[in-house]
């Protein structure tokens, strides 16, 4: 049989799991988990954990668990189980029958504290939380020891029974282990490891009473599991030890645990408690708001999977905390995007153009490229008539310099159609806005080219108004206004930092009736304005478009710009 194929990727992760196959550990398995807790919406962070999880079990012909860390029925709800599967299986991966739940091991978790207790390593404590938290210590001053500390071992099992029997209100008894209340590590002074809580659980039900905390749990459901590397960010590099001693005096199979930077993006925020917030607080209209950070919201903003992917890729795994750029996640889409999306033509704000000296009664059907970056998604037909809509903005009546688009006197090329010269405009007689502009074609220029070989430096996109499609475009811009809104003084007052430009609607939209019938989430480019995608709000009669991403690379010039520095 020949060697398996090994990732030829590297980074320090991958660089420890070639180790362990080289030395044979866990004899040569990789087997990995993504372990998220079911309180709240998976965001762009998870995106990076859930890649890299699948991925590397993927690339070293291993397996990747999806387990629901489902161990606070206070927080926890079956609508972001199922959103969690929904948004891993979106992204590309699946587990097949790897799906587990931290309360299928609730009786074994159970068994496992018991275990401790008669080891003289738990004891039931009867402190309130404000007296643990004083109890606890600080970073340079020890914890004292509860004064429940020394109870028998048998007292503690009863009590540990009667908790789990419901015979204690809430608050009033908690089970901890007993560590060192001197330790350097504040994880280590006696940790609860089980408290009682008067809730009903999404799977369980009302069957318990007590719930095991997440350091107890996560820890032997990795190890129940047989987990060989658990991949964690940072925050949980403190947590090691704690999770090694429950592994040691229980006797239990270690997985080892490797940990990286989480990923931190400029103008949000990472923290699924924040962005609770800002859901209930209404400043944004649910998980799937296209502004926010959650993997729901950018697939309903127009987000492709692979270009998430090719973004987790990009930025990699370190040891090191860094604020990513978050043109680069928007270069990653509009790249994406360019080779896979249908161009198509909308005016954003309308402008009437009256051609005179095209035929009243004339439509002809031009042909149009769906996509100059793959010749295999062909063409489509666009209607041409005498009056069309151009966008505004491509119109002055006293022009600048360089101005390339239309004015008084000005030729220029409709994309697709002819080339037209303004020859006269029209005013609104109470604004004085301009309401409507007459222009003539040159009939010999049809498709935009001329016989002749005279050039025309610009080109404006257009429908026809008798054909175009009425629809709203949603403009989005970056939900906070400060590259680091979770930094400084203003980090605990996340309200006053939320761009009030956001989102601007433009509900007068005309768009080519190609468009008719849309699909919810379909992409496309809408030529020299950006990408979009359909809102699942559309209706028959109105088509609704989330701006996914600008034209604009801006990362393009971040880029440029740190290779000019690094040359000098």
């Amino acid at each position: 049989m020949s060697e398996p194929e090994i990732s030829s990727t590297s980074d320090f992760i991958r660089d420890i799991i070639r180790e362990d196959q080289k030395s044979g550990k866990y004899d040569g398995r990789v087997h990995t988990r993504f372990p998220p807790e079911p309180n709240g919406y998976l965001h762009i962070g998870h995106a990076k954990s859930i890649c890299l999880n699948f991925s590397v079990a993927d690339e070293f012909q291993g397996f990747c668990n999806l387990r629901f860390d489902d161990t606070n029925p206070i927080k926890e709800e079956r609508e972001y189980v199922e959103a969690i599967k929904e948004d891993v299986h979106w992204l590309g991966f699946g587990w097949d029958d790897r799906l587990y739940y931290a309360s299928d091991y609730y009786e074994q978790f159970y068994a496992y504290a018991v275990q401790l207790i008669q080891h003289g390593k738990a004891y039931v404590c009867d402190l309130t939380p404000d007296e643990m938290r004083a109890y606890r210590g600080t970073l340079t001053e020890p914890g004292t020891d509860s004064p429940w500390r020394n109870r028998p071992i048998e007292e503690n099992l009863e009590l540990f029974e009667k908790m789990r029997a419901g015979h204690f209100e809430e608050g009033s008894k908690t089970l901890r282990a007993k560590i060192d209340m001197s330790s350097g590590n504040l994880n280590m002074r006696d940790p609860v490891i089980y408290r009682i809580l008067e809730a009903e659980h999404h799977r369980t039900g009302n069957t318990w009473c007590i719930y095991p905390m997440y350091d107890f749990a996560h820890c032997i459901s990795d190890s129940i599991e047989r987990i060989t590397h658990s991949l964690c960010t940072l925050e949980f590099e403190d947590h090691r030890p704690l999770y090694d001693w429950f592994l040691d005096v229980l006797g239990l199979y270690h997985p080892q645990q490797i940990e990286f930077a989480r990923l931190n993006l400029s103008n949000t925020v990472m923290s699924k408690r924040k962005l609770l917030r800002l859901v209930e607080e209404k400043q944004v209209s649910g998980w799937d708001d296209p502004r926010m950070p959650t993997i729901s919201g950018l697939r309903r903003r127009g987000y492709t999977p692979e270009s998430i992917r090719a973004f987790s890729e990009r930025i990699g795994v370190a040891r090191r905390e860094s604020l990513v750029d978050i043109a680069l996640l928007e270069f990653c889409v509009r790249e994406d995007l360019n080779k896979r999306a249908p161009r198509v033509m909308g005016v954003l704000r309308p402008l009437k153009m009256v051609i005179t000296n095209y035929p009243e009664d004339t439509v002809e059907d031009l042909k149009a490229i769906n996509n100059p970056e793959d010749a295999t998604m062909g063409t489509r037909k666009v209607p041409f008539s005498r009056v069309i809509y151009v966008e505004r903005d491509d119109f002055r009546e006293d022009p600048p310099k360089k101005w390339f688009r239309l004015a008084p006197g000005r030729e220029v090329r409709l994309r697709y159609a002819y080339f037209i010269t303004c020859v006269d405009v029209k005013k609104d007689k109470e604004t004085g806005e301009v309401s409507e502009i007459h222009c003539t074609y040159d009939p010999a220029t049809r498709g935009g080219d001329s016989p002749d070989g005279r050039r025309v430096k610009g080109t404006i996109h257009w429908v026809s108004a008798s054909h175009a499609l009425d629809a709203e475009l949603r403009l989005y811009d970056h939900l906070f206004t400060k590259e680091d809104p979770e930094q400084g003084d203003e980090g605990s007052n996340l309200t006053a930092q939320l761009n009030p430009y956001s989102l601007e609607r433009v509900s007068s939209c005309r768009v080519e009736p190609s468009l008719a019938g849309a699909e919810p989430f379909s992409r496309f480019q809408f030529e020299r304005i950006g990408y979009f995608s359909v809102d699942p709000d559309s209706t028959d009669t109105k088509l609704i478009f989330n701006r996914t991403v600008t034209l604009k690379d801006s990362w393009a010039k971040i880029e440029k710009k740190q290779q000019q520095k690094s040359k000098k």
